[in-house]
């Protein structure tokens, strides 16, 4: 069986720097055509001049990879600049509490000191993207113990186009359902592929690890549901975030899953008897939702076996070593 489709976008999608930049941006580049790119680089980028130099170092690498450009919310940023970030380039502003993960350390601990840079992400028409947990709740309540705070933002903001990133429980998807259709929501590969048995029911899987964490079966039944039901709220973002083998070993969240994302994807979707709302899921809502065109380079995706990598240089992608049944091709 061979599918083709428009080349997909990923919504939701870390490279970091220097060499790991180099190695996983045209592993990205490989099956997507654009892919917002998170700031929480050290240092984050908050700077039109950082926005700048890190798409120009994006280019370099993987010229085929549209980098779609995000910079970081943190304390002390001055509401002014968000303008400048917009005319340099960037089309989100991402919010992340303070430790929630990799290096949000510089995060906020009370929503409410960010709305001044809220508000001036309205005032430009620019999405806010947030990854929503709360640090201070249990590990597996973070996700929807920080609905609350989503909420207060969408009443406070009328007009603000929001994205609540990854979601990992069936709390995320009802309350995206219940507000404005200015609320959207990605959904990663990996949550909808594993449940919370895969990362601890025998040996501990530390690929898997990432935050949120993956959830149980009813929430990932949820996830499913949400992404082949045809609805332009949720679409595809695979937040994959490299990590050397040290750094994972020593406990670091995140799954790199760059070039397995689609062949996850396929296998999900065609498990659930849907694997006709790949195409939309994965290139149309969330293009939509950025008010962006829909791409026209087409992709092939083929039932067709293949063994993951063990490793990329040092970083460990989920599934290595595995055996999937759906690769991608270019058409």
């Amino acid at each position: 069986m061979e599918l083709i489709i428009r080349i997909p976008d990923d919504f939701h999608l870390h490279l970091r720097q220097n060499r790991t930049l180099e190695l996983c941006a045209p592993l990205s580049a490989a099956g997507f055509a654009r892919a917002l790119i998170m700031p929480n680089t050290i240092p984050p980028i908050t700077a039109p001049e950082d926005l700048r130099r890190y798409a120009e170092e994006i280019k370099n690498v993987a010229p085929n990879l549209s980098p779609l450009l995000t910079f970081k919310i943190v304390p002390g940023l001055d509401p002014e600049q968000v303008g400048r970030l917009k005319k340099a380039g960037a089309v989100a502003g991402k919010y992340y509490p303070a430790g929630a993960t990799t290096n949000a350390e510089d995060g906020f601990s009370d929503i409410q000191a960010a709305f001044p840079l809220f508000h001036a992400l309205q005032a430009e028409d620019m999405v806010l993207s947030i990854h929503g947990e709360d640090p201070e709740a249990p590990v597996f309540e973070r996700e929807e113990a920080f609905l609350p705070q989503v909420q207060t933002i969408v009443d406070n903001f009328p007009s603000l186009r929001i994205v609540l990133e990854h979601l990992s429980c069936r709390a995320s998807v009802e309350a995206v359902k219940s507000w404005p259709t200015r609320v959207g929501a990605t959904i990663t590969a990996h949550h909808l592929a594993y449940t919370v048995e895969d990362l601890l029911g025998g040996r501990l899987n530390a690929s898997l690890f990432c935050k949120p964490v993956v959830k149980g079966r009813a929430d990932q039944k949820a996830l499913i549901e949400a992404a082949v039901s045809g609805g332009g709220r949720f679409f595809f973002g695979s937040d994959s975030a490299p990590h050397s083998r040290k750094a994972k070993n020593g406990g670091a969240a995140g799954a790199f899953t760059a070039p397995v994302a689609l062949p996850l994807l396929a296998g999900v979707l065609s498990g659930a008897g849907r694997i006709d709302r790949l195409e939309d899921f994965c290139t149309r809502f969330g293009a939509e939702f950025y008010r962006l065109p829909l791409n026209k380079e087409k992709l092939s995706l083929r039932r067709e076996s293949w063994t993951v990598p063990d490793v990329y240089e040092d970083i460990v992608p989920l599934c290595a070593g595995e055996t999937l049944e759906w690769r991608v091709l270019r058409a």
